[in-house]
């Protein structure tokens, strides 16, 4: 069952050449790389402080990629962050990566963020930022 998605960012990240693994290309693990790298932008182009502080921090409890084709240096990655309706403390983003301006995917991805208080340890309601640009 699909939900319905909002692209909320798109982030561009260089490749690097340490990037790429001994077969030639991006290796797996790179991709959940930009994937954090575009959902830590994200989260400061809310205003960290409000959403993501000593007192709140932001944490992924789920995460996964579907490798569709390689990557290779040099190039620029597009990742887009597309994200379901918000829950109480969470939300699903969803993520595709592409390559050089290449309509086609090169891997698509999901993280589960959940907004945590600090202290406890336990979920804690999305900041009203959050909340408002998901919506």
């Amino acid at each position: 069952m699909t939900h319905p998605q909002k692209l909320i960012f798109t982030s561009r990240i260089a490749i690097r050449w340490g990037d790429m693994d001994a077969n030639g290309h991006v290796n797996n693990t790179e991709y959940f790389r930009y994937m954090e790298q575009a959902r830590v932008e994200w989260v400061h182009s809310l205003g960290a402080r409000e959403v993501w502080n000593e007192d709140i921090s932001v944490v992924v409890v789920t995460a996964g990629c579907t490798f569709i084709r390689q990557m290779e240096y040099p190039g620029v990655v597009e990742v887009r962050i597309l994200a379901e309706a918000p829950g109480r403390s969470s939300v699903m983003t969803h993520y595709e990566l592409r390559l050089n301006d290449n309509p086609e995917p090169c891997a698509t991805g999901t993280a589960k963020m959940v907004w945590v208080d600090a202290k406890a340890g336990k979920s804690t309601p999305l900041p009203e930022a959050v909340r408002a640009a998901l919506s």
